[in-house]
C-alpha cells in the first residue's frame, strides 16, 4: 500500500482526531486543507508560492487534464509532478463531479459518462476504468473512484439507483487498478442517511486505503452537511483516512472536522481571492469594498506573510485597476490562511479545547454568521 495512515490523539472534548498520514511524497499531519490545481496549476501562485501556503499536498483534476493537455502528455513528463515542477505529494479526484457539474452536457450509462465537451462540444466518454487508467498516467499518489455525484435534492428511487451504480463503479475501478497508488471509495448518497450508510459499508466490504465523502457542498444547507458527516463519523473505520470533497469555508473545516474528517479540499479560497475577498484571521474582508480605499492598515495584522507590507488601500487599489496582482496577493493570502487555521485547529486537539476554538473563532470572526 502507498499510504499509510495513524490516528495519533482523539480531542477529548469534540472528539476531532489528529493523525499521521504518509504518502510516498511526505508525512503530513492531519487534518489539512489541500489548495486545488485543476489544470495542474494553483491559479495565479507559482509552485514556489504554493510549497509557502500548502502542507505538502495539492489536487489536480483528472476531467481537466484529460482534455487538454491530455494523459499521454502529462505522463511523458513524469505525470504531475514532472508536468507542473511539483514535488510535494499530490491527489486528483476522477471527474465524478463534472458528471453533477455538467449534467447539461452529458448522458449516464451503465457504461460509464457520455459528454459533450464544454468547450467544442465533441463526443466523450469516461469510463470508470478509463477514470482509473487516466490517475495512473497522471501519476498522483492518492487517486479517486469514479462515481456520479447526484444533486442533493434528488428524488429516492434516483438516488438509490445512483449509489448502486457508484458501488459497481468502484468495484470496477478496483480491479483494473494496476499501480500502487491509493485508490479512495466515495461515499454518496446525498442527504438520505439509510443510502449513505448502505453506500458506506458496501465500500467498507471492498476494503479502501481511505474513503471520500462526495455530494457535499453541492447545493444543501451547512447544517444538512455537517449532519451529514456527523452521521458518517461512526459508520467509516476509525484507521482509514476520511477525506470530504469540495469543503473549504473556515467555518465549515472547523465544523467538518469536529465530526471526524481529516482531509480537505476545495477551489473556495482561490476563486472567491480572484474576485476581490481575503480571508483573514479577523474573518472575511471584500477588500473592493469604499471602505479600504483610504486605509492604511495591513491586511492581517495577526498572520505575517509577504501580503502584509502592501496597505488595504493599495490592495484594493490593484482590483479596482483590475491588476493581476490583486488577485495574485489575495490568492496567497487566503491559502496561506488556511494553512494557519488547519494549524491552530491541530493545536486546539491536541490540547484537547478544540470546541473552545470553534467558540473563539465564532466571537472573534463573522465566518459563522
Amino acid at each position: 500500500m502507498s499510504i499509510k495512515f495513524e490516528v495519533t490523539h482523539v480531542c477529548k472534548q469534540s472528539g476531532a482526531r489528529l493523525g499521521v498520514l504518509t504518502t510516498p511524497h511526505g508525512t503530513f499531519e492531519t487534518p489539512f486543507f489541500m489548495p486545488v490545481g485543476t489544470q495542474a496549476t494553483v491559479k495565479t501562485l507559482t509552485v514556489e508560492e504554493v510549497k509557502e501556503v500548502s502542507e505538502g499536498l495539492i489536487l489536480g483534476n483528472t476531467y481537466h487534464l484529460w482534455l487538454q493537455p491530455g494523459a499521454d502528455l502529462i505522463e511523458k513528463h513524469g505525470g504531475i509532478r514532472g508536468f507542473m515542477k511539483w514535488d510535494g505529494a499530490l491527489l486528483t479526484d476522477s471527474g465524478g463531479f463534472q458528471v453533477f457539474s455538467l449534467s447539461k452536457m452529458r448522458k449516464i450509462t451503465e457504461e460509464g459518462v457520455h459528454f459533450r465537451h464544454h468547450k467544442n462540444g465533441s463526443k466523450l466518454f469516461l469510463s470508470p476504468e478509463e477514470a482509473i487508467k487516466i490517475q495512473e498516467k497522471l501519476g498522483a499518489d492518492i487517486i479517486m473512484s469514479f462515481d456520479e455525484c447526484p444533486p442533493p435534492y434528488a428524488d429516492y428511487e434516483y438516488m438509490r439507483n445512483s449509489v448502486e451504480r457508484t458501488l459497481r463503479w468502484a468495484k470496477r475501478g478496483k480491479d483494473v487498478l494496476s499501480t500502487d497508488q491509493a485508490l479512495f471509495g466515495i461515499v454518496q448518497g446525498g442527504l438520505d442517511k439509510e443510502l449513505r450508510k448502505h453506500c458506506a459499508e458496501e465500500l467498507i466490504k471492498m476494503d479502501f486505503p481511505g474513503y471520500s465523502i462526495g455530494g457535499l457542498s453541492v447545493g444543501e444547507t451547512k447544517e444538512e452537511m455537517y449532519e451529514m458527516t456527523k452521521f458518517l463519523n461512526p459508520i467509516l473505520p476509525f484507521d482509514k483516512p476520511r477525506y470530504l470533497m469540495g469543503v473549504g469555508a473556515p467555518e465549515d473545516l472547523i465544523e467538518n472536522v469536529i465530526n471526524g474528517v481529516d482531509m480537505f479540499d476545495c477551489v473556495l479560497p482561490t476563486r472567491v481571492a480572484r474576485h476581490g475577498t481575503a480571508l483573514t484571521t479577523q474573518g472575511k474582508i471584500v477588500i473592493k469594498n469604499e471602505t479600504y480605499a483610504k486605509d492604511f492598515s495591513e491586511l492581517d495584522p495577526e498572520l505575517k506573510t509577504p501580503v502584509s507590507k502592501y496597505t488595504r488601500a493599495y490592495l484594493r487599489h490593484l482590483f479596482k485597476a483590475e491588476e493581476f496582482l490583486g488577485m495574485r496577493l489575495i490568492t496567497y493570502q487566503n491559502l496561506a490562511y488556511l494553512k494557519h487555521l488547519m494549524a491552530e485547529i491541530r493545536q486546539a486537539i491536541k490540547e484537547d479545547r478544540l470546541l473552545d476554538y470553534r467558540d473563539e473563532m465564532m466571537k472573534k470572526t463573522n465566518y459563522f454568521k
